[in-house]
This record gives structure tokens, C-alpha cells and sequence, in this order.
């Protein structure tokens, strides 16, 4: 069983090793990219400097908690909420027939309410309430403060 654990700890260590080797690849063909042009804030090479940096964050992060002991024994993880499930996929449907003709406010006022009935709220007027709140600002944000018109509704002809 000591044997086993050994194994476990050099492959993860290995693990750890891969993923920088695999960043450094990553941070060499990201530096080959060529800038965006100075006019240009975020440039076409961001994402993959992001995503090099993550991945040596997590090689790091790997070797580090197996030197330090930590465990990686995975959660238990309980059965799945078919309900909750449900509610969350009606929720989506629902948004997607109602954000044509009613708009982005009141379909996603109603995404809001149906998700958090699905993940067990029974106070239906305080969520729909905190969702009209939330979709009002995202609308207006979108559309006056960015130029984005995210569409047209009952609510939004009026605004």
C-alpha cells in the first residue's frame, strides 16, 4: 500500500511537471504572436497569455500540494436533483421563447425566478423581483453605457 501511495505521488508530481512543460510550449508559441497594432487594448496573444498562465499556476499548484501532503482524495458527491435539473432546463426554454417577443428584461426576470425555484427557493415575488432588478441594470448597462442594444421588448420600448 506504501508502494502504491509512492506511485500515486510521482505521477502527480509528474502531473505537475507536465503542465509546465506544457505552459512553457504555450508561453513560447504565444510569444510568436504578433501585437494587435497600437490602437488595439486587448491584443490577439491575451487569451492564449492567460491561459498559459493558469496552466502553470495549476503545475505549480500540483507539485506544491503533493510536497506539502495535501490530499487529493475527490468529494463525494451525492445523486442528482432531477427536479432541479428540470426547472433549470424549463428555465432556459423559457428564455429562449420569451427573449423575441417579451424581451430581455421580462425573459430574464423569469430565468431568474424559474433557476432559483429549481435550486429551492419558494419566495417567487422576492426573486422575480431581485431578477427584474438585475436584468434592468444589464439592459441599461448594455444599451447606455456600451451602445449594445441586446434587444427589444415590452419593457425596453419604453426605456
Amino acid at each position: 500500500m506504501k508502494r502504491a501511495a509512492h506511485i500515486r505521488e510521482r505521477e502527480r508530481i509528474l502531473l505537475g511537471l507536465g503542465l509546465l512543460a506544457l505552459a512553457g510550449i504555450l508561453a513560447w508559441q504565444a510569444a510568436l504572436i504578433p501585437a494587435g497594432g497600437e490602437y488595439a487594448r486587448v491584443g490577439p496573444s491575451v487569451a492564449p497569455w492567460l491561459v498559459t498562465a493558469l496552466l502553470a499556476l495549476l503545475g505549480i499548484a500540483f507539485i506544491g500540494a503533493e510536497l506539502l501532503g495535501r490530499d487529493f482524495t475527490p468529494p463525494v458527491h451525492g445523486k442528482a436533483d432531477r427536479p432541479a435539473l428540470l426547472w433549470v432546463a424549463g428555465a432556459l426554454l423559457l428564455n429562449m421563447a420569451l427573449i423575441e417577443s417579451a424581451g430581455f428584461i421580462i425573459a430574464t426576470t423569469v430565468l431568474f425566478a424559474v433557476t432559483a425555484r429549481g435550486f429551492g427557493s419558494l419566495r417567487p415575488i422576492r426573486d422575480a423581483s431581485v431578477g427584474f432588478i438585475l436584468a434592468f441594470s444589464a439592459y441599461l448597462a448594455f444599451d447606455r453605457l456600451l451602445g449594445y442594444r441586446i434587444g427589444g421588448g415590452l419593457i425596453e420600448q419604453f426605456l
